[in-house]
């Protein structure tokens, strides 16, 4: 039996590119590389003290609520346009960019032990939430739910905000990440594509596995008619934030997930089959 030496030629050629991308993929998970995300080192200023407790052992916690410009401030958002998002079915698909930093314990005014987390907002967005009491509330809001997602813990609704004090204990340094890990990095491609340089926002399902009980992926699978090549395909990906170009001018993608997830052991495949970009995802266990 005589094999076409045309098609072990494409075979070849194929498993090259797959193993092209495989190693790009590899190299850029950190698998085959040890540097870290850049990052920086920042000293927020303080903003304000919010007092409340844990629900569990009912003791005091306070949070120290802080502002620096490192942080990214979130998209525009009007009262009216937050009115309407607090009545929405899925509030949580406005996220609010802000560095949580690790407990630490403090002495309040009664010579008393308590838990103290510092979180770090936009300062131009503090300075909106400090002028706007409903802004006001739900920058509290995402901050205690941030927190409990994050620590695994469950903290009282029932707040107070201190008038004399900004912040409980000191105001400590935090490493904030400057640029999201790439995922998939751009190389150069020869091979032509047939669809009109206009960006368009593609076709996507976010799924949650399993579905039933505690989230362990979140799978983002992602429909891209007309991309022939991984090799065209910049993504990265922020614990809360996906963002995904496709050169030249393809597509272009930038949502918000309603979880946090593990970027650094997270997995992206490309179909070239089906024209589907399929990104596995750790959900980080709160």
């Amino acid at each position: 039996m005589e094999t076409d030496p045309s098609l072990l030629g494409v075979e070849l050629e194929q498993k090259q590119q797959e193993e092209l991308y495989q190693q790009l993929l590899l190299q850029s998970m950190g698998k085959m590389q040890n540097d870290s995300p850049p990052s920086k080192v920042i000293r927020p200023q303080p903003g304000m003290c919010v007092k409340t407790s844990s629900v569990s052992e009912n003791q005091k916690v306070f949070l120290n609520i802080c502002q620096s410009q490192a942080v990214p401030p979130p998209p525009p958002l009007s009262q009216e346009a937050l009115v309407k998002l607090l009545e929405s079915e899925d509030p949580t698909s406005y996220r609010v960019p802000m560095s949580l930093g690790e407990p630490h314990t403090e002495v309040d005014n009664s010579s008393q032990g308590c838990t103290v987390y510092d979180v770090v907002i936009n300062d131009e967005f503090f300075q909106k939430c400090q002028k706007d009491a409903l802004f006001q509330q739900f920058l509290i809001a995402v901050s205690l739910e941030g927190l409990e997602n994050k620590y695994n813990l469950e903290l009282s609704r029932d707040i107070k905000i201190l008038k004399n004090r900004k912040f409980m204990g000191s105001v400590a340094e935090q490493s904030i990440r400057t640029k999201s890990k790439p995922i998939i990095q751009e190389v150069d491609s020869k091979e032509p594509h047939s669809l009109s340089s206009s960006t368009k926002r593609p076709e996507f399902s976010l799924l949650v596995e399993p579905s039933i009980g505690n989230a362990e992926y979140l799978i983002a699978e992602i429909l891209l008619p007309g991309v022939i090549s991984a090799s065209s395909l910049v993504l990265d990906l922020g614990e809360d934030r996906l963002v995904l170009i496709a050169r030249p001018a393809l597509f272009h993608l930038d949502i918000f997930f309603p979880l946090l997830i593990d970027q650094e052991n997270s997995v992206a495949q490309y179909n070239t089959n089906t024209r589907t970009l399929t990104v596995t995802m750790p959900v980080v266990s709160s």
